[in-house]
């Protein structure tokens, strides 16, 4: 297809960075650089910006978690996901987004940029009912009081959120149903801190909203999945609940990987092509491993399982033929000489 293309750049490790903000700045198109590790990826994240500035650079965070586990993934993580696929589709997108190789081979929800944050602005009016019922929505989970990312609490006309992507919670003080003041406030004295907001956004917390499509399917699944009735018993009463990010190839008709939303004119470059590679085979074949032995084995009854295979880790050459397939670039960054054909990489 045309556009599609697979090269092999080789320099030494130390300029890596470099060549990644020379190949933005030269071809104009969006980059993905994909590194072994999520350490990795944070420091030459952090050589990119010093080279392109800040806003011209993005890290994309993996789950902590598999993608079958039963356990979410951190709000925090959720919430600087959501804000770089946000970023993405803005007027004024990343010119670099660096991501560990497990962020690129996990299927994530399609359009999940379409995810509408909760925003408030102070001066306006602003339906406290209305309010509180979007955090909800945005899977924040009510408390007495706010410690963690993705919490709110209640008081009176004092509502107070922790953004998972803020450092600290934001208090907001209603006159009516005006919004009076906002402030940020520190968790361990609960003080709030000096200087007022004009407008605050809250981020979604999860990449699973408890929508009308997806409690009506988890209570279809209910009945043929005792193993599993608990969880799909409290999404479908539209109830958040731990680990319910396991059952999203169950719950939402479309997946999606990185690739799939990034700008068309990306160029996807993988940096030390040898270790993403080894990395990406240990990601799948453990992934593998935990579904087998964490759901399929649930089933009891002579019951089948419930299907969850569309979420695991894709192999990395799938992901590589996928790209090249849909026209775009996949470039290998190497330390050491390509192989004679010149595609290096997976």
């Amino acid at each position: 297809m045309a556009g599609a293309e697979a090269r092999d750049i080789t320099c030494a490790t130390s300029f890596f960075a470099t060549a990644t903000a020379m190949l933005a700045s030269e071809s104009g198109r969006t980059i993905l650089l994909v590194t072994s590790t999520f350490r990795e990826a944070e420091a030459i994240a952090a050589e990119i910006s010093g080279l392109l500035g800040e806003d011209a650079v993005a890290y994309y965070p993996a789950w902590e978690t598999l993608p079958h586990e039963r356990l979410s993934p951190r709000a925090d993580t959720v919430g600087r996901r959501l804000a770089v696929l946000r970023r993405l589709v803005s007027d004024a997108p990343p010119r670099v987004v660096v991501a560990p190789v497990r962020a690129l081979l996990q299927p994530q929800v399609k359009n999940l940029a379409s995810m509408r944050p909760v925003t408030v602005e102070a001066g306006r009016e602003r339906d406290l009912t209305d309010l509180l019922t979007s955090l909800v929505d945005a899977a924040y989970n009510r408390v007495d009081l706010v410690e963690r990312r993705g919490e709110f609490a209640v008081r009176g006309g004092i509502v107070d959120v922790f953004d998972p992507t803020h450092d600290h919670p934001v208090r907001v003080d209603f006159f009516g149903d005006t919004v009076e003041e906002m402030r940020f406030f520190t968790v361990a004295d609960q003080r709030s801190m000096d200087g007022t907001l004009d407008e605050f956004t809250a981020v979604p917390c999860r990449e699973l909203l408890i929508t009308p499509e997806v409690r009506a399917r988890a209570a279809a699944l209910a009945g043929d999945h005792p193993e599993l009735s608990e969880m799909l018993e409290r999404i479908a009463q539209g109830q958040a609940c731990e680990g319910m990010e396991a059952l999203i190839p169950a719950l939402v008709p479309e997946l999606e990987l990185l690739t799939d939303a990034m700008p068309a004119d990306t160029m996807v470059l993988v940096a030390d092509p040898e270790l993403v590679r080894t990395r990406a085979d240990e990601l799948v074949r453990t992934s593998r491993e935990f579904l087998h032995a964490s759901w399929a084995a649930a089933a009891s009854g002579g019951r089948a399982p419930i299907d969850l295979a569309a979420s695991t880790y894709r192999e990395l050459e799938q992901v590589r033929e996928h790209v090249l397939d849909g026209g775009r670039s996949w470039w290998g960054l190497s330390a050491f000489a390509g192989s004679p054909d010149g595609a290096a990489g997976p």
